[in-house]
């Protein structure tokens, strides 16, 4: 076999077969399986691989001898428990090959084994004893041996060893891989010890392992056996299964209904929040679903383009199979697998350890956290987590429940300003009301209320059965709708008649949310709960555009002001997510109280890489080393990062105590949140379940 496999005979020569043997280790640099591996913990390529050479220890010499694989504390729990593994007269992979049962190494382990596995205590005593009750001297000397190394270390080791003929062998020791759970248990643990200080255990924190402790996880015993039918983005991590649905006005269907869509647009708000999941063929990590999702909690797969969905037929097609209307599957919004079948879910419980790394972690960070959150609901979810405000709040999305879209409709498609007005005051107590629940739920804190951005042709009903309905609502002919929608159309809608060019054509639209957000404030003042709103301009690229937009707020918040005979003290600000805002930042900081970088958009114009289009060729761009990493999930500090350095500068230049933070996806990612450390922003905004992470990334950002 192994000459089939070389190609020539086995070579005779230890020296030959020593340099095979390096060449094999080095060779395996790059293997499918290695790349995999570093894709996954984000290890360079450009780091190369070491060869350690040493002499062999046999662990299959007869029943004296022995190989196991153990642990210092608990890499599951980190309970400080040592465990682990072994098997007699077996060696090297045996025990973790699966090919043979492997036994217990202390006896409290050998009980909670055979517990699990429903094995009587005669038989475990008689076939699987522990290396404590089998080799009882032995078992002393590696227990005094693993807590010397953990002392040494100072971390949970994961230690591998062999016994030949009676003697006891180290082999290897490195730092243990461990759940989330496990990280934050055992440097806590660790630090109550007096085994490691505040900053070390802060430092040991792998953020992004936090969300292992937030969402919905797959019960281990259940995933055996779980067959993976597609793969797409990780784009909202936890785990959902349920029922598949295709139209998100159908998500009550079911008990447990699975979203799956080609591509969500804001219209599919209400399924989408009823849904337990989200799967769709196309978008990236920053598409509509995957942003949404974040805010939700909701587990999401995004960008699986292998699947096949039919919409009239009802039915999906993945690796070959037909998934009808009601069938069951899986998504693990932490890796893209997308499984066939019911597989349950149980949701991790926060300990007491999570809340003292939150606290350590305020104490140590510089920039606080605020959360984008669109209702009160996720605003008292973020809150919980610790945000110190909003740094978003999208009010597009008020507009898809129930009478909104209709009204919101009739604002659009009405043929005058009058008609528009008319629309807007059915529009005001709602969006108010919204207001209200938001700023109470954040009371205390600032809430940053971004105005209209999408472009109207995304409320629209597209459909002739909606327009069909709006043309009774309005008392004219569907002839009239489908004009007006086919007149709102846009060839690039992305950068058309969009943001601050839709209040600055239709200043009514301003008029109308500003006095929403103003009156919500000032009735909730009246009720002793202090509100702070900061109204954020989207989309500006000119001073003018920006001046014009806070002229139309100021007047709008004077009137209210007189005709209440109170106020409150509020800001106005911009969006910075168009290279030419960052580029004339000191200009647009003439009016802008506040920036608030959108690193969404500002990404996707300064690539020109359309964010949800992107995701058919940049796994092939990081693949090939084009890109290291998605720029719409890692900030491109080159860039996209310059631009936003420049615009800081700039700004304070024009505006001292300018108020700077970030509310695009970025705000909740490790690496770019340490950038905005750097680049001397004040906050960064992220969706209400990376709260947490962004938190220990800012202490982490501010003690290195």
């Amino acid at each position: 076999m192994v000459e089939r496999e070389l190609g020539r005979p086995f070579p005779e020569d230890p020296q030959e077969q020593l340099w095979g043997a390096i060449g094999a280790v080095f060779g395996s640099w790059m293997v499918p399986r290695a790349i995999t591996y570093r894709n996954i913990h984000d290890i360079s390529a450009d780091w190369g691989t070491a060869v350690n050479i040493q002499s062999m220890v046999f662990g299959n010499m007869g029943d004296n001898s022995a190989t196991g694989v153990a642990f210092t504390r608990d890499a599951a729990t980190g309970e400080d428990i040592f465990n682990g593994e072994y098997l007699i007269n077996a060696q090297g992979e045996d025990v973790v090959a699966g090919i043979r049962t492997p036994q217990q190494i202390t006896k409290e382990g050998s009980l909670r084994w055979a517990k699990l596995a429903h094995v009587s205590e005669e038989e475990r005593a008689s076939k699987y004893p522990s290396l404590e009750e089998a080799m009882p001297e032995l078992y002393k000397e590696l227990d005094a041996v693993q807590q010397k190394l953990e002392d040494h270390y100072r971390d949970m080791q994961d230690l591998e060893f062999t016994i030949q003929d009676g003697k006891l062998w180290l082999l290897q020791t490195r730092n243990g891989k461990r759940t989330g759970a496990a990280m934050v248990k055992i440097a806590m643990d660790m630090l109550k010890q007096g085994i490691i200080d505040e900053k070390e255990a802060l430092l040991r924190q792998e953020p992004n392992k936090l969300d292992e402790l937030l969402h919905p996880v797959f019960k281990k015993e259940a995933m055996a056996g779980a067959k993976v039918l597609a793969k797409g983005l990780p784009a909202s991590p936890g785990a959902a299964t349920g029922q598949v649905i295709f139209f998100a006005d159908e998500a009550n269907k079911y008990p447990n209904s699975l979203l799956v869509r080609i591509e969500t647009s804001p219209e599919d708000l209400e399924g989408m929040n009823i849904a337990n999941g989200i799967l769709t063929a196309r978008g990236g990590m920053t598409s509509h679903a995957a942003v949404v999702a974040r805010g939700m909690g909701k587990c999401c797969v995004s960008g699986a383009g292998s699947i096949k969905i039919d919409y009239k037929t009802r039915t999906m097609v993945m690796d070959g199979k037909t998934i009808k209307e009601g069938d069951w599957i899986s998504l693990n919004g932490s890796t893209g697998e997308v499984y066939e079948g019911k597989i349950e879910t149980i949701d991790p419980e926060l300990s007491g350890d999570f809340g003292k790394l939150m606290e350590l972690s305020d104490k140590y960070a510089r920039m606080y956290v605020r959360t984008n959150a669109d209702t009160p609901h996720d605003s008292k979810v973020a809150r919980d987590f610790g945000a110190k405000g909003i740094g978003l709040t999208r009010t597009e999305h008020m507009f898809f429940e129930g009478e909104k879209i209709i009204a919101m409709r009739e604002m659009i498609l009405a043929e005058d300003e009058a008609g528009r007005r008319e629309a807007l005051e059915k529009l005001l107590p709602i969006q108010r009301k919204d207001f209200e629940g938001i700023f109470e739920a954040m009371h205390d804190l600032p809430v940053t209320v971004r105005l209209l951005d999408p472009p109207l042709h995304e409320f629209v009903p597209h459909d002739e059965k909606g327009q069909q309905e709006m043309a009774e609502v309005m008392g004219v002919d569907v002839s009239v709708i489908k004009q007006k929608v086919e007149d709102l159309s846009e060839f690039n809608p992305m950068l058309g008649h969009r943001g601050c060019r839709l209040g600055n054509t239709y200043p009514e639209i301003t008029e109308m949310q500003t006095r929403a957000i103003l009156e919500a404030a000032l009735n909730l003042k009246q009720k002793g709960v202090n509100a702070h709103p900061e109204i954020m301009i989207p989309l500006t690229g000119t001073l003018a555009e920006m001046k014009m937009q806070e002229e139309i707020v100021r007047a709008t918040a004077d009137k209210l002001f007189e005709e209440r005979g109170d106020k409150i003290d509020y800001l106005v600000g911009t969006m910075i997510e168009i290279p030419r805002a960052a580029l004339t930042a000191d200009q647009i900081a003439q009016s802008a109280e506040f920036f608030s970088f959108g690193t969404n958009d500002l990404t996707q114009m300064t690539f020109g890489y359309s964010r949800d289009d992107a995701g058919k060729f940049l796994p092939i761009y990081i693949e090939k080393g084009i890109l290291k990493h998605d720029p719409f999930e890692v900030l491109d500090q080159e860039g996209v990062g310059q631009l936003v350095e420049m615009a800081v500068k700039k700004g304070q230049q024009t505006r001292p105590d300018i108020k700077l933070g970030i509310c695009g996806e970025h705000g909740g990612e490790p690496s770019s949140v340490e950038f905005c450390h750097c680049a001397g922003l004040h906050y960064v905004s992220c969706s209400p379940y990376r709260v947490p992470i962004a938190r220990l990334a800012a202490a982490q950002a501010a003690l290195r």
